[in-house]
Order: structure tokens, then C-alpha cells, then sequence
């Protein structure tokens, strides 16, 4: 009898989404992750659950639709993590017409599902708070609704969820062989040590690498597909509002500008054709003069690309060849064979279609094991069990019990741990019962917390994924964090010796 029913390869949102799929359907599931779970494309994103303009713009009707039920469904399932925003977008006379716009948005409502976010509108931006960090003259503006997402976040909610149902998540554990018989045979080193297991299907979402996978570990010929890499840029707040607004840069491809992290602004995407490694990717010179580009056709501000504070980079692996618009549900193969075990291959897609992709995914396992009906849509991610327009109601409740807690620290707290924060704070009444400070808002139970439930080894993993808390933390406090989970690594190391 094989260790599991499926072993999927890869911890990125597509990876994490199989695993809690199936194993919320029964199954013994395994995820193997030779990194951080989210460490490539997962943070790269734009951070948008949206219908996209761009493809309805194609006449893809029936993908919007598709696309907008599924940003409903995320507000329902991770309230928290998925936050709606009216996104704005300026007219400019040399641009698509108003009247394009407008039939183009009125078609965008009537694809959403009925009862949920507002409708789009015109806006005379002229003495409208929209218009004030834009350059002169914008007279006029579309809004409409769609999302924002903490991409890393939604990552580890997924391996926590599917963690709670069963699964066995591995970090730093590269499967290094892989024996295709009526079963999987996988070599694996985890963190040093080479270790056997058995599975009765295995999933390569191995992103960027699944075609590396497929040669090198499975021994059989890669997809047909394109690298792709997506730069996003960070720098100083450039508008106060909470809006995102959308662009149209000169080759006519939209550019999004959106809050993040209170005291800054995100710009992307900018996105092109990728050759060489994908642990090696970073945003080129020319990709940062592109969105700097991009945001000075519109703001006020003047952007440098010295002004750039961080940039974030990964790569995609999309179906067919380049100069195709890759697919934005993704690229699923299955592949079963008399006498052999099942083999699914699953990359590409946006973050808005990862919950559907994993359940057409999973399913086409049903003939090969009994599993109950698919689940996902209907049960709230950790941390999500609370109505979405009940997100401010959640940030007034977290004051109230943590009294310590300002207005800015617990928005950040709720939007990563939801109705969960007691797991981070417990029950304590003063802010110096949390432990040790590491910059004015991460705290040794935190810290604890994210080791010792979330997968976090290195400080990276906390700064840069499971918060982004490394874009206002200084040298020192990133030091006194390193000590203080490397001691917390050599406890552990010593108490699992003793057992």
C-alpha cells in the first residue's frame, strides 16, 4: 500500500491548492516544496482577483464571467486576504474612446454575479479627492469593482487548510527521482536527508520548474509552454486614496497602481518573455524605466527609477509558443496509463481561477479513488469565517480584546490572521507580554507563531512573504530577528534529538 493517494510537487498557490482540494475530498495527500511555500510567481503576482478588462476587451465573455464569480467566491471564502477596491481609470482623448469604456464596463456588471460589489460609474475628477494626485487636465474617469489580494498569504492560508485536513507539508524537501509503476516511487531530500515515499498519483505545479520536473525528475518530455516574467515595483505613496488605479501605457497594455502596506504604492505589470533560471530572476533596467514610464503619464509625482524602494520578480510557465496570450485558467494535462500510476500537470494561470484549476484538477482523479463531492467554494479559508463587509467590524473586535493594539497594527493583523489572531496573541493584556519587538509591530510571538504553524525558517520568510514587514524594518531589528530564529531553530533541533 502506497504512503499516499497523491503527492503533489511544488508550493505555490497552484501546489497549495491541490493539496487542500484533496485532501479536503479524503485523500492522504503530500506537498513537497524544495523552498518557502510561495517563494517564486506566488509574490510576484499583481495581486489582483479580477474579471480583467483586458480579456473582456478580447470578447472572452464566458472567461470574465467565469473570472468574476470566482472573485465573488474569494470574498466569501477569505474575507480577510481578498479585500474589494474601486479601481479608477482616467480618460485620456488619445486613448480608448469614453464610449468604449463605458460599454465596456456596463457589459463588465452584467457578468458579475448579481448582489455583490458596486457598480462601475463616471467620475468628473476635476474636484473629486480621485483626481488629486493626477496631472492636469483629466476631467474625467471610470470606476468600476474588482480586488486586492495578499498573493504570499493566500499561499500559506491554502497549506494551513490543507495541513488541518491531513495533508503533510514539506519545506526545503526536493524530490530528486521519481519511479513511475502502478505507483509513484519519489526520492526525497529533506533538509539533508534522503528519504523514500510512495503515492498512488502525483501532481507535478512545480511552476517555472515543472518542465525542468518532468525532465530531469519524472524522465519524460516537458510541456510545451513559454517562460514568462512578471516585475511589479514598490515605491513611496503616491495618492492618498484607497483606489487602484488602471493605466494604459503607450503599447496599450494596462498598468496598475495600487495602495500596499499603508506608506506605499505598487506598480505593475510589466511582463515579457524569459529565458535562463528562474531561481536567478530579477526586474531588469528597462522593466522599472517602463512602469516609471507608465506612472508618469498620469501622476503628479515624478517617478525615478531611483525612487524605486524594491522590486518583486518571478517567472510563469504559460502553454504554447511565445507571442501567444497564455491562458489565464491555466494549463492542466492529465496523463493515465494502463499499468500506470496518474500523472497531473498543472501550471500557469492567474490567482483569481487557482481555487477553480484545483478542483477540475482534482477531480479528474475520481475514477482512481472515492472522494467526496468538491468543497471548496462553499468552506472559508483559516482565518475567513466572517462575512467580508464585516472586515472593519473584525479590526474593532481585535482592538477591543487586545487594547494595546493601535489602528494601523490591527487592519495588518486581521488582514493576515483573520478571526485567527488569537493564535498569534493568546490572551495577553500588555504589548511586552508578546515578547521581544523586532520594529515597532513584529513581536516574538509572532515570530513564535509563524515558526511553528506556518513553515517560517528564515527571516525572509517572515519579512518578505508571510508580511512584508522588511520594507520598514531596519538592519538592526533584521538582525536581532535572525538571532533570535536561529536560537529558536537550535531549541528545536535539540528537543526533536532528545525524542
Amino acid at each position: 500500500m502506497a504512503d499516499f493517494d497523491l503527492a503533489v510537487i511544488g508550493g505555490g498557490l497552484n501546489g497549495v491548492s491541490l493539496a487542500r482540494d484533496a485532501a479536503g475530498r479524503g485523500l492522504r495527500v503530500v506537498l513537497l516544496e524544495q523552498g518557502d511555500l510561495g517563494g517564486a510567481a506566488s509574490i510576484a503576482s499583481g495581486r489582483l482577483i479580477q474579471g480583467d478588462l483586458a480579456v473582456l476587451e478580447r470578447r472572452a465573455l464566458s472567461r470574465v464571467r467565469t473570472a468574476l464569480a470566482e472573485r465573488d467566491t474569494w470574498l466569501k471564502i477569505a474575507p480577510h486576504l481578498v479585500r474589494p477596491a474601486r479601481f479608477v481609470i482616467p480618460a485620456r482623448s488619445d486613448e480608448r474612446p469614453l464610449w468604449l469604456l463605458r460599454l465596456g464596463l456596463v457589459a463588465y456588471d452584467r457578468l458579475a454575479p448579481p448582489g455583490g460589489l458596486p457598480p462601475s460609474g463616471a467620475i468628473d475628477v476635476t474636484h473629486h479627492p480621485i483626481g488629486n494626485a493626477l496631472q492636469r487636465p483629466f476631467g474625467t474617469a471610470f470606476e468600476y469593482s474588482d480586488c486586492l489580494v495578499d498573493d504570499s498569504r493566500l499561499v500559506i492560508a491554502h497549506a494551513l487548510d490543507a495541513a488541518e485536513r491531513g495533508a503533510v507539508i514539506r519545506t526545503g524537501a526536493r524530490c530528486v527521482r521519481a519511479d513511475r509503476l502502478d505507483i509513484w516511487r519519489l526520492v526525497v531530500i529533506d533538509r539533508g536527508h534522503r528519504q523514500v515515499i510512495t503515492s498512488r498519483a502525483l501532481a507535478n505545479a512545480a511552476g517555472a520548474w515543472t518542465g525542468t520536473v518532468a525532465e530531469t525528475v519524472l524522465r519524460m518530455p516537458p510541456p510545451r509552454a513559454s517562460l514568462i516574467k512578471m516585475g511589479q515595483i514598490i515605491v513611496r505613496r503616491l495618492f492618498d486614496t484607497d483606489n487602484v488605479y488602471v493605466f494604459q501605457h503607450r503599447d496599450r497594455r494596462l498598468v496598475f497602481a495600487s495602495p500596499y502596506q499603508r506608506d506605499f504604492t505598487m506598480i505593475g505589470t510589466a511582463a515579457k518573455l524569459f529565458k535562463g533560471d528562474p531561481a536567478a530572476v530579477s526586474i531588469g533596467a528597462d522593466d522599472v524605466a517602463y512602469l516609471c514610464d507608465a506612472a508618469n503619464r498620469y501622476f503628479r509625482a515624478h517617478l525615478d527609477t531611483s525612487d524605486v524602494i524594491r522590486s518583486f520578480s518571478g517567472v510563469n510557465l504559460v502553454a504554447g509558443r511565445p507571442g501567444k496570450r497564455f491562458a489565464r485558467e491555466g494549463t492542466m494535462y492529465f496523463d493515465a496509463r494502463r499499468g500506470k500510476a496518474p500523472l497531473l500537470t498543472v501550471f500557469g494561470g492567474d490567482i483569481t481561477t487557482a481555487r477553480l484549476r484545483a478542483e477540475h484538477a482534482v477531480s479528474r482523479l475520481t475514477p482512481f479513488y472515492p472522494m467526496s463531492p468538491r468543497w471548496t467554494a462553499q468552506a472559508a479559508l483559516p482565518g475567513g469565517d466572517f462575512p467580508w463587509n464585516e472586515f472593519d467590524a473584525e479590526v474593532e473586535r481585535a482592538r477591543e480584546r487586545w487594547k494595546f493594539l493601535d489602528q494601523d497594527q490591527a487592519v495588518r493583523l486581521v488582514s493576515a490572521y483573520g478571526s485567527r489572531l488569537d493564535a498569534v496573541l493568546g490572551n495577553e493584556r500588555e504589548r511586552a507580554d508578546l515578547g521581544a519587538a523586532f520594529g515597532p509591530e513584529l513581536t516574538a510571538a509572532e515570530v513564535r507563531y509563524l515558526m511553528d504553524k506556518e513553515w517560517a525558517r528564515f527571516p525572509e520568510d517572515i519579512l518578505w512573504r508571510r508580511s512584508k514587514l522588511g520594507l520598514t524594518m531596519t538592519v538592526s531589528d533584521r538582525e536581532q530577528l535572525a538571532a533570535f530564529m536561529a536560537a529558536g531553530c537550535e531549541v528545536s533541533k535539540a528537543s526533536f534529538g532528545k525524542e
